[in-house]
């Protein structure tokens, strides 16, 4: 591709593609956290950019050393590793454009305007007909504004072209909170389609020679800072985690921060807070020091933590490394893979007669190849999935169109309602009539999540202050209050649980054993007659995950 940004693009070969590729990867993930910041609820959970990015980075490492430059075999291949690397319903969806996209390319040579426009209409509607029921005010519509625009506008200038599709793609996110009233009510602009913006970004800044490592943002609040997030994606030759809270000796210029920072390390977030903020980086061992020392230079220190991101990579995989006792599975036997997001919950799964475990969860989506090499080897064709995760269905259901073996994927979004499935298993049954006692199971249980709420907002007529813990019912918010035994108490009187008989809680990382006691002593108290369990769940983020049964 010429470095000419002044120049018309009348074609695009498949090299060319491999680098717009590159730039809108390099793109998202420069703007990730601004993707992540845009949940509707006020969980400490958003993921959307992280599985888009690692959708996009899974697509390019399967042409990162390719040398092709058939346009049609380059978007296949783009395609085929998006598919295996889709993490959550975003990246499910981005691959479906991408999957569609290349269909039209089929292997011709290049790429011109009119074969653009015929691509663009193909991964819309393959994108669409990928989902059970679509949704307006998302990735798809933002999918199909952006075809809209394309065919209106045709022109020889493929560059003109992007600049007019980048423009469709802004103007559409911006409307996506009219379309989509839950949106609307949280103050916020659908976080896949915002994605799918900064992908066709990236690929016109590049074509213009634009920075692809600036971020254009603002800092998010400190409570939206999630620095489990950044063990995710620890680079080679980034050794130390640096974090760093400081107060500006004067007007934090963000950009020029922002610039001194990508010359240090990578993983750079920046929170703020109270007229506090906190700088997060990954630095190579030499570079440990440096941030610390260019921060003293333009405000006052408060605090430091440094973390040697090596050391904590070991003892991840050591704590990975000691085996749950999953089921034994026969051949002809039902065997059932779930998405677990804390180990206590993994080693409940297990006990219940899981034949594997993949992790995720609400912080975490698996990939749609993580889904399928969990069950691809077991001695069985009959494969059972429990998602456990609302964003993790499409993934599941994704893998189980690239095998040969008979998948069915109970829909369960929480981890009660694939816990309540599982006391339905019998291996040896027949696999019809077992896949639908289990989805029957899940209506016999009630979820509850607790958590603390990362903005203020009000959503279904809830007002909701940073900082306050909340309590969701079934994925809706229903409650914001004071405490966490406020939270626990008013979710259950919500789920009616005087005319239920068991009660049982999955405690979180963050909390420690001496309040969940406290706080389950008082739940017996309100409901004497009532079957009470407490396991150690071990997720992060949500302090309590709750059945009543």
């Amino acid at each position: 591709m010429s470095n000419d940004s002044t120049q018309p693009v009348s074609q695009l070969d498949g090299q060319c593609l491999k680098e717009l590729i590159e730039a809108g990867l390099t793109w998202l993930k420069t703007n990730q956290q601004i993707v992540n910041a845009l949940n509707v609820f006020p969980v400490p959970d958003g993921d959307t950019g992280t599985n888009m990015l690692l959708t996009m980075q899974s697509a390019y490492d399967e042409i990162a050393t390719s040398g092709e430059k058939n346009i049609g075999k380059m978007a296949q291949a783009i395609a085929r590793g998006a598919l295996i690397g889709a993490r959550g319903n975003s990246g499910v969806i981005l691959s479906q454009l991408w999957r569609g996209f290349a269909r039209v390319c089929d292997s011709l040579p290049v790429m011109d305007s009119e074969l653009l426009v015929k691509a663009l209409a193909e991964a819309r509607d393959t994108a669409y007909k990928g989902v059970v029921r679509p949704v307006e005010g998302t990735i798809l519509t933002v999918g199909k504004d952006i075809a809209a625009a394309a065919e209106a506008n045709v022109t020889p200038d493929l560059k003109e072209m992007l600049e007019l599709i980048v423009n469709a793609a802004d103007e559409s996110v911006q409307y996506t909170p009219e379309l989509l009233p839950i949106l609307k009510q949280a103050g916020v602009v659908d976080s896949g389609g915002k994605g799918l913006f900064f992908i066709l970004e990236g690929m016109l800044r590049h074509l213009n020679d634009q920075s692809l490592e600036t971020a254009l943002m603002t800092v998010q609040p400190l409570a939206t800072m999630k620095m489990d997030e950044a063990m995710e994606t620890v680079e080679p030759g980034q050794d130390y985690e640096v974090v760093v809270d400081f107060r500006p000796g004067s007007d934090l210029v963000l950009e020029n921060f922002y610039d001194q920072l990508s010359e240090m390390g990578t993983s750079i977030q920046v929170g703020e807070g109270d007229g506090i903020y906190r700088m997060h980086i990954h630095v190579p061992t030499e570079n440990r020091y440096t941030p610390i020392d260019y921060i003293m230079g333009i405000g006052t220190i408060t605090k430091v933590y440094i973390e040697n991101l090596m050391d904590q990579m070991e003892n991840l995989e050591e704590k990975e490394g000691h085996q749950l006792k999953l089921a034994p599975v026969e051949p002809g036997e039902i065997a059932v893979v779930a998405v677990s997001p804390g180990p206590g919950i993994s080693r409940i799964f297990a006990s219940l007669g899981v034949a594997a475990i993949v992790e995720g969860g609400q912080t975490m989506n698996p990939s749609t190849k993580e889904i399928l090499a969990a069950f691809e080897n077991l001695p069985t064709d009959k494969i059972v999935i429990l998602p456990n995760n609302k964003n993790i269905v499409m993934a599941a259901e994704a893998s189980s169109t690239m095998t040969v073996k008979q998948v069915a994927v109970i829909r369960s979004t929480t981890v009660p309602q694939g816990l309540s499935a599982m006391l339905r298993l019998i291996p040896d049954m027949d696999f019809d009539m077992i896949v639908e006692e289990m989805t029957e199971a899940m209506e016999d249980v009630e979820t509850g999540e607790i958590t603390v709420a990362t903005r203020s907002v009000t959503i279904n007529g809830v007002d909701v202050d940073q900082g306050q813990v909340i309590a969701l019912r079934n994925g809706k918010l229903i409650q914001s209050t004071a405490s966490l035994e406020d939270a626990c108490l008013g979710l259950l009187n919500e789920c009616e649980t005087e005319d239920r008989e068991r009660i049982t809680l999955f405690y979180g990382n963050n909390i420690a054993r001496p309040e969940v006691n406290q706080i389950v002593d008082r739940i017996r108290s309100a409901y004497p007659s009532h079957e009470i369990e407490l396991h150690e769940g071990g997720q992060p983020h949500y302090q309590f995950i709750i059945a009543v049964e």
